[in-house]
């Protein structure tokens, strides 16, 4: 639980193979009504089951890169959305290649919904109504976005003590106020929103790096998140092999997230040898 708008759910924190305990890489997040996935391995859909999330509200899912261990549940979690009948639209974002994988994956399914597939560029914004997603490129084998999700501002806290005293009348002014809008009083009198609201309260933002080396650029993009998920395939006696598969060790997830100043660092994509 992150706010009471927003929730994060590990359906899966392994890398390369799933273990006994642990499925490979998919985050649910909930935030203000929509469904979003990211990544999606395989044994994602059955994930969901046990954690009780509701295929029929998945609205997009954003893919961070191309290898199997990341991708592999999607043309079954597809297939299981037609056997249910699914007729809302479902928006997947990805690295290039994406539409190819996924045509491929469902050219014999005949699905009962439409999918939307958009192949992204480093440093895009996706804009949604509550919230934004900004992509950026990492240290990876492959083409890897790590995506940031930034709730938009809310509104400052209203004081109606304020209003009270400068003579505003409780109802249709106080919510214009609310909304940011001046609002003119029976006297004539104009007041300003600053007046008696407080300033706009910055978002949450949440950060998932998907695979990554070390990468120094992480730090501005994931400046001041609430929450960095970050991956930590490895353990810091081995470094050296983390630096040559493009990965990153528990401890230099921990060396971004301070240098970053984030709140909370989750750390995920951690080999089954652990």
């Amino acid at each position: 639980m992150v706010s009471n708008m927003i929730r994060i759910i590990f359906l899966g924190t392994s890398a390369s193979i799933p273990t006994s305990k642990r499925g490979l890489p998919a985050i649910a997040v909930k935030i203000h009504g929509d469904l979003l996935l990211l990544d999606c391995g395989e044994g994602t859909q059955r994930q969901m089951m046990i954690a009780k999330i509701g295929f029929g509200s998945l609205k997009r899912i954003l893919i961070t890169h191309l290898h199997g261990d990341h991708v592999f549940g999607l043309p079954g979690l597809l297939h299981t959305f037609s056997l249910m009948n699914r007729e809302k639209n479902l928006e997947i974002y990805g690295p290039p290649g994406l539409i190819d994988l996924i045509n491929c994956s469902i050219n014999t399914s005949q699905l009962t919904y439409r999918v939307s597939i958009t192949e992204l560029e480093n440093e895009e914004t996706l804009d949604f109504k509550s919230y934004k997603v900004i992509t950026k490129t990492t240290d990876h084998t492959l083409t890897n976005y790590a995506y940031a999700i930034i709730e938009r501002e809310k509104p400052g806290k209203f004081h109606p003590e304020k209003a009270q005293l400068l003579g505003i009348p409780c109802g249709p002014l106080w919510r214009k106020l609310q909304q940011g809008d001046r609002v003119e009083l029976p006297d004539g009198r104009v007041v300003n929103p600053w007046e008696v609201v407080d300033k706009p309260r910055p978002g949450l933002k949440i950060v998932y790096t998907g695979d990554t080396a070390k990468f120094d650029e992480l730090i501005n993009f994931s400046k001041e998140a609430d929450v960095l998920i970050h991956e930590a395939t490895f353990e810091n006696s081995m470094i050296k092999k983390a630096a040559e598969e493009k990965h990153s060790t528990a401890a230099q997830a921990a060396e971004i997230a301070k240098e970053a100043k984030v709140k909370l660092l989750v750390l995920t994509h951690i080999s089954p040898r652990y």
